[in-house]
């Protein structure tokens, strides 16, 4: 195993557009973006890796386009127009061999053709929060949302989906169970998929079994999930909701292994290293976690929003943009309480006693008067 000294570095993006590369290990971020044109049209969506080598960082931003990123260059050497921000924000980007692979709210999954003016384009469903590739077989993806069941797409034969999955039964009352896929993951060395949902369940479905329904199903909190990841024992999963609240998750028997703290806000990014037991998360305090899955600590905080985590270190010589020191354990927020006065609470709770005794002194000569007249 690797040492955690030698940690990677962290690709996030903010709601602006600026893609931030974190060294944890030098403690500098670096910010790679033109100062002059942000705005929230280029708000970050999506990160995702644009080689297998990590040697490029592919960026889905609101209005539509999606940039490439050299980490080896320390520039942005590609844009592309992906789509219109009128059809929805971007749930998800990967590349295959010869191809860009994008999807958004509306359910409009497209493959573009590299080198080509023709695109693959798939009906995934309305209202699709997230669309994941299989890292082992590149050509397929998953794709889920809002009464949007999980299904998983062969890209070389896009007509119908190879497998589309079930709803759980009616409950006790015979009532329909609503559907809410908020994210999903392949599980390595296996057909099973492991999803998060808006109603605080952890499903396993497995398209080699011959049910379409999850073949285990677990419970977390109660509120919405938002994200999860794998790390690298393959054995569990890490979700979080919108309150915050972080889980291990125990995939063999569904039980929660242990809880994660120090966020504030909703969970919005979750990735664990691929080889280290380390998650790193992002949410709505726009604050960079990195917490050890060994013994839950808290490793590193710093100020950023939506991640992809890299197990390489991706800050060689070349790379020459704003850089910043990495503040860390409350950044901004502490300086704002160190600059704020000190109130003493004797000062303050001695003053309030002589007020309430002043009052009750002109309340008693008050009623005296009255008994005089």
């Amino acid at each position: 195993m690797a040492d955690k000294s030698q940690v990677c570095s962290v690709w996030v993006g903010s709601e602006t557009g600026i893609l931030k590369g974190v060294s944890l290990s030098k403690k500098q971020a670096f910010n790679f973006c033109e100062m002059s044109c942000l705005s929230r049209d280029q708000e970050v969506c999506v990160l995702g890796w644009g080689d297998e080598h990590e040697t490029e960082v592919l960026v889905g931003s609101v209005n539509g386009t999606v940039k490439t990123f050299s980490t080896e260059k320390g520039i942005f050497t590609e844009t592309r127009q992906c789509g219109e921000s009128t059809q929805g924000r971007f749930t998800g980007i990967a590349v295959t061999d010869s191809a860009l692979i994008t999807c958004v709210e509306t359910g409009l999954l497209r493959v573009w053709k590299e080198g080509s003016t023709d695109t693959v384009e798939i009906n995934a469903g309305t209202n699709v929060c997230r669309m994941r590739q299989n890292p082992s077989q590149r050509n397929q993806v998953a794709t889920g949302g809002k009464e949007n069941g999980l299904k998983v797409w062969d890209l070389e034969r896009p007509e119908t989906p190879i497998f589309t999955s079930k709803n759980v039964r009616n409950d006790w009352l015979d009532l329909r169970v609503p559907e809410w896929v908020r994210d999903m993951s392949f599980i390595p060395d296996s057909d099973k998929i492991v999803t998060c949902t808006g109603h605080h369940q952890v499903r396993v479905y497995d398209p080699a079994s011959p049910q379409r329904r999850p073949v285990l199903e677990a419970h977390f909190g109660e509120y919405p999930l938002t994200a999860l990841s794998l790390p690298a024992n393959q054995d569990s999963v890490v979700v979080g909701n919108t309150h915050g609240e972080l889980a291990i998750l125990d995939l063999r028997k569904g039980l929660v292994r242990g809880c994660l703290k120090g966020l504030a806000g909703g969970v919005r990014g979750l990735q664990c290293h691929p080889s280290l037991p380390l998650v790193a998360t992002c949410g709505l305090d726009r604050f960079l976690r990195v917490h050890s899955l060994e013994d839950r600590s808290l490793q590193h905080k710093v100020h950023t929003n939506t991640l992809s985590f890299s197990y390489t270190l991706s800050t060689p010589e070349a790379i020459t943009g704003d850089v910043e020191e990495v503040k860390e354990e409350g950044g901004e927020v502490d300086e704002v309480w160190d600059t704020m006065e000190m109130i003493n609470d004797q000062a303050k709770k001695r003053a309030t006693d002589e007020e309430e005794a002043v009052v009750t002194g002109v309340e008693k000569t008050t009623k005296k008067r009255k008994v005089v007249k």
